[in-house]
C-alpha cells in the first residue's frame, strides 16, 4: 500500500528557512516579557523543564496506555491532560501534541522535514539522525526503506503514514504492545519502549530482546 505524507491540516512551508522560526520564537519571547506575561527567568525555567525530559518519561506514558485502555483513550483524545496524570507537567507554551497509535493496519512515522521539531516536552531531545537531512528528506519519499535500515520490516498490507511536525504541532507515536508481554508489569513494559519506537522507525522491543 502506498505511503502517505501528512501535515494534519497545519501549514508547513518547505520553502521557508529554519531561521524564520528562530526569529519567530525570539519575537514571541520578547513580546511575552514586554507584556508582563512571564519573565526571562520563567522562560528559562520552562526550557530547563523541557530539556530535563527523556525517553524514559515517554516510555512510562506508553506503558500506562498498554495496561490501561481508558488511559489510552484519554491519551489519544487529550494527550496533555493524560500526560499530566503521570505527574509530567507540560509548559503552557509547549506546541500542541498528537498521539498516534500504531496498529496492525496503520503504522505512523514522525519527522520534521523543515528542521528538527520534536516532542521534547515529552521525550527529550531528538537523536542526531532525526535532525539530519538524509532522514528528513528520505522518510517522506520511501519510509519503508528507511525503516529497514533500522531493522523494521512491515507487511505490504500495512499503510504507512508519515506525519510532518511543525512549530505548532508535535507527534508522539504509540507503538504496538509486543506479543508475549501479558504477564509483565507496567515497569517491565516501560523497558521495552525505545525512543526509536516512539518516533516510529522501529517497533517496541520484544521481551527477549529487553533481557539482553
Amino acid at each position: 500500500m502506498a505511503s502517505q505524507h501528512q501535515q494534519d491540516g497545519h501549514s508547513h512551508n518547505h520553502g521557508d528557512h529554519a531561521e524564520y522560526y528562530s526569529r519567530r520564537a525570539e519575537a514571541i519571547q520578547a513580546l511575552l516579557i514586554e507584556k508582563g506575561v512571564c519573565s526571562l527567568n520563567e522562560i528559562m525555567t520552562m526550557a530547563d523543564q523541557i530539556d530535563a525530559r527523556s525517553p524514559e518519561d515517554g516510555a512510562r506514558i506508553v506503558a500506562r496506555a498498554w495496561v490501561d485502555p481508558e488511559y489510552k483513550k484519554r491519551l489519544i483524545t487529550n494527550p496533555e491532560s493524560a500526560i499530566q496524570e503521570l505527574g509530567l507537567g507540560l509548559p503552557e507554551t509547549a506546541p500542541r501534541l498528537r498521539v498516534l497509535e500504531n496498529t496492525e493496519e496503520i503504522h505512523y512515522l514522525g519527522v520534521c522535514t523543515l528542521c528538527s521539531c520534536f516532542p521534547r516536552a515529552v521525550i527529550g531531545r531528538p537523536p542526531d539522525w532525526y535532525k539530519g537531512l538524509a532522514y528528513r528528506s528520505r522518510v517522506v519519499v520511501d519510509p519503508r526503506s528507511v525503516m529497514r535500515e533500522f531493522g523494521t520490516e512491515l507487511d505490504e498490507s500495512v499503510e504507512v503514514r508519515v506525519m510532518d511536525s511543525s512549530a505548532d504541532m508535535r507527534y508522539l507515536v504509540l507503538p504496538k504492545r509486543p506479543a508475549g508481554t501479558e504477564g509483565l508489569s507496567e515497569e517491565e513494559l516501560a523497558k521495552l519502549v525505545t525512543l526509536e519506537s516512539m518516533i516510529g522507525v522501529t517497533h517496541a522491543k520484544s521481551p527477549n530482546a529487553a533481557i539482553i
